[in-house]
């Protein structure tokens, strides 16, 4: 009891009765932790880390972390150029008046040549008159697309308003027909053409230069019956014309009581044309039957039929070969019947007369019943450019447009140039060809106002020259001489007009396109698969005329895949 009441407390290293010496020395040892200072285990985990030891942490992934974040960047600032693109588009800058005494550059029409040339144009060296019947742009390579509703004709219309209020001088423009041109007397003659008129709808404009680009208007060929009973695909109006049609066709089919043999004939949709229009409108027309109209209007799946009718051979004659043929192996698939050699001699209100070539070379007449009919071929020259090739003489053998020069100037005129569809070149009447004449004659207009400007720099300067008394004032207006004189002849260095051809597209249905492109001074072709279709549409895109107009192609293109096409009238 007594030896309890002084039992020490069992304390590490503490002498204990109930322990001898050593036991004691024992128990020291075994509960001894030697305690390393912070500062030396921090220098000892430094070099682990230095020397790469176990605890080293390995990069990962480090390729992916960067791609990543230059894919972020390029994010930020593409959204950042796009903001900037849009605000800048809605706030145009303050114009000025352009000089009264500088000459007076007249431009007709609004297609591809004349835009081209509007936008390169520096409005600053002119005095500029725009006019068109027509107040917009229309990006007529997707235009096929409108009458089914894959795209909304206003998506790939800009307005001329927009285009001249962002040039740097102003820019007069009048809504009007160009009715006659006088080249005597230097001056065009307008109608007002609009259902609403003032007081004042005919008069004249004079000119000094003269850029003509009224394009062309639809061919018939002088067959009867085309421009009473079909519909031409060349504008907007046509576009909506070809809509109204089309679903008038399905709903008289589907009226009570109509015959089977009727019902077939309204729901046969005829194309007169295999060039790239009239392909991507069949295309067009089979996708909007095969994805939307025979989900929401079933009753037609049997007889609905498209019919494509080419004179020639093979529809696109300017592709390959090999895209030839997988295009028609294509509408083949898709049940797009493609009737080649077979030339239209007669339309009537339900039937089209054709004459067939077979094989063997003979040839047959057939009658082909429709409901609607669209024609997309060829072109035809406008009466007010009929009208000046008639009192120019030099244009008695043109028969296609105006012949121009290799600078574009028409023949047998003097500050009159031609561009687009109505003139008469050894090119295609094509867009490109359009756009890069249009380009071009920007650039030789730039020019001939340096050139003036130049000259007259240069007359002042000699008559300073011959006027001053000093040697040195005339030493160093010589050496201003030469400089200027310099600068005159390389601005007088433009070639001619030369066109070069970028390659054709064309979409043929089903998601799928056809591509024969000119790379590297030789040709690329490919037709089909989801590559090629990507690049048709990113091609086209960046063809459209305005961040807007490709904003709201793919916000169209978007819309229809996610709630498909509209299938009403209008």
């Amino acid at each position: 009891m007594a030896s309890s009441m002084f039992r020490l407390p069992m304390v590490r290293g503490a002498f204990t009765p109930r322990l001898g010496l050593r036991a004691a020395a024992l128990h020291n040892l075994a509960y001894a932790r030697p305690q390393a200072p912070f500062n030396t285990l921090q220098r000892a985990q430094r070099r682990r880390y230095a020397s790469g030891g176990a605890g080293t942490p390995k990069p990962r992934f480090r390729a992916l972390r960067y791609l990543w974040r230059a894919i972020y960047l390029s994010a930020i600032g593409g959204v950042t150029y796009l903001g900037y693109s849009i605000y800048d588009n809605r706030h145009p800058h303050d114009q000025f008046e352009p000089d009264p005494s500088k000459k007076t550059l007249v431009i007709l029409g609004s297609g591809w040549g004349s835009v081209s040339l509007l936008k390169k144009l520096d409005t600053s060296n002119y005095n500029v008159i725009v006019v068109s019947p027509r107040n917009f742009f229309l990006f007529t390579p997707l235009l096929p697309s409108c009458p089914t509703g894959t795209i909304e004709h206003r998506s790939i219309m800009e307005p001329l308003r927009y285009i001249i209020r962002h040039k740097q001088s102003s820019v007069k423009y009048y809504e009007a027909e160009a009715t006659k041109i006088d080249h005597a007397r230097r001056v065009v003659k307008l109608a007002d053409l609009s259902d609403v008129k003032g007081e004042v709808s005919e008069t004249e404009i004079p000119y000094d230069y003269l850029v003509v680009g009224v394009g062309a208007e639809n061919a018939t060929f002088g067959i009867p019956g085309v421009k009473e009973h079909a519909c031409f695909l060349k504008e907007i109006t046509d576009a909506q014309k070809i809509r109204t049609k089309v679903m008038d066709c399905i709903e008289t089919a589907l009226f009570k009581d109509q015959t089977e043999e009727e019902k077939e004939r309204l729901l046969h949709m005829v194309v007169v044309g295999g060039g790239p229009t009239g392909v991507e409108f069949a295309a067009e027309l089979q996708d909007f039957f095969e994805e939307d109209l025979k989900k929401w209007i079933p009753d037609i799946a049997p007889k609905f039929h498209v019919t494509l009718v080419e004179a020639l051979p093979n529809v696109l004659p300017m592709f390959s070969k090999t895209l030839i043929e997988y295009t028609e192996s294509t509408f083949k698939d898709e049940k797009i019947s493609v009737r080649t050699k077979t030339m239209v001699k007669k339309v009537t209100d339900k039937n089209i007369e054709c004459e067939v070539t077979k094989p063997d070379g003979t040839k047959e007449k057939q009658i082909l019943p429709y409901g609607a009919l669209v024609w997309a071929t060829g072109n035809a020259v406008r009466p007010v450019v009929r009208d000046l090739m008639a009192h120019i003489p030099q244009q008695a053998s043109s028969r296609r447009g105006l012949a121009v020069n290799e600078y574009l100037v028409v023949d047998g005129t003097d500050g009159v140039w031609a561009l687009g569809d109505c003139s008469a070149t050894k090119y295609a009447p094509t867009a490109q060809v359009a756009s890069q004449q249009g380009s071009f004659l920007a650039r030789l207009l730039n020019s001939m106002a340096q050139t003036q400007e130049l000259e007259s720099d240069l007359k002042k300067l000699e008559n300073l020259q011959t006027q001053a008394a000093d040697t040195e004032d005339r030493e160093a207006l010589d050496k201003e001489i030469q400089k200027k004189a310099k600068s005159l002849r390389r601005v007088k260095q433009l070639s001619p007009f030369e066109y070069s051809h970028q390659g054709s597209l064309a979409y043929i249905g089903m998601d799928r396109a056809v591509a024969d492109i000119t790379w590297f001074n030789g040709n690329f072709a490919t037709g089909g698969g989801g590559l090629t279709y990507l690049f048709w549409r990113s091609a086209y895109i960046s063809m459209c005329f305005s961040t807007r107009n490709r904003i709201l192609v793919i916000m169209d293109w978007i819309k229809v895949k996610i709630f498909g096409r509209d299938v009403s009238r209008e």
